[in-house]
């Protein structure tokens, strides 16, 4: 597999906060991580660009605190926090595999990231290191795919790379109904107009004005994510018509 040509020249990877707890359902699961790393090494031989943004569900929900109680803005800094604490984890990863990665924070904290600065995250990924922007946009209000959908388009990234625990999208949860039906491709209009859980609409709507392509696949099979930037028809893609 890895003697294939990649298809994507710099990429963007979202990761949600719950796929590194794995089966123990919070926190961060080792070997979950440290799967995701190796494959994360093995797309960056193919001299692929990589970043990531990693959501912080494992560890806080923003929405879910605010829901009990909390005020909105201070559930969702609390959220951002966690996905620097993941960032880290994924950091400490990558590296004791041998791939230089940088942390970008939106929120400044230099004593554990790098301030997110556009031109020096380019910069970055031209010398091959994978970057991981942390903290979400740095704003409350905002959730972790607009982050994404917003950091891609800064980059220049070709395709938003969407990692979840089913292999595409579904017309509903597969895992409740068993009338499902996977779609092979969908326009960012027939997503918003059917509700469908693929990435909040600000993050679907930014991408659909920008043209960028969204592929939603299954991380939980092993090589995806190299099949994925290989060309491999797997997952479901969302784009223009």
């Amino acid at each position: 597999m890895s003697s294939a040509t990649p298809k994507y020249r710099r990429i963007l990877l979202k990761l949600s906060g719950e796929a590194l707890a794995g089966n123990q359902g919070y926190g961060i699961d080792p070997l979950v991580i440290s799967t995701i790393a190796a494959e994360i090494k093995g797309v960056v031989a193919l001299g692929v660009e990589i970043s990531v943004v990693i959501g912080g569900g494992n560890i806080f929900r923003g929405v879910a605190g605010a829901t009990k109680g909390m005020d909105r803005a201070s559930a969702d800094y609390m959220g951002m926090l966690a996905t620097v604490m993941n960032s880290l984890a994924m950091q400490d990863a990558l590296e004791k595999i041998g791939v230089t990665t940088r942390v970008l924070s939106a929120i400044d904290m230099q004593a554990v990231a790098e301030p997110y600065i556009r031109r020096r995250a380019m910069r970055h990924l031209e010398k091959g290191r994978v970057v991981i922007f942390g903290a979400g946009t740095g704003n409350p209000y905002f959730t972790t795919d607009t982050a994404a959908s917003l950091r891609a388009m800064e980059i220049n990234a070709e395709v938003i790379l969407k990692a979840t625990k089913v292999d595409g999208i579904y017309s509903a949860d597969p895992h409740k109904d068993k009338n499902a039906v996977k779609y092979q491709s969908l326009t960012y209009i027939e997503v918003l107009q059917r509700g469908l859980q693929v990435m909040d609409a600000t993050a679907t709507s930014l991408c659909m004005d920008n043209n960028l392509p969204i592929i939603v696949f299954d991380l939980t099979c092993p090589g995806n994510i190299e099949r994925v930037v290989t060309g491999e028809a797997i997952g479901t893609i969302v784009k223009g018509v």
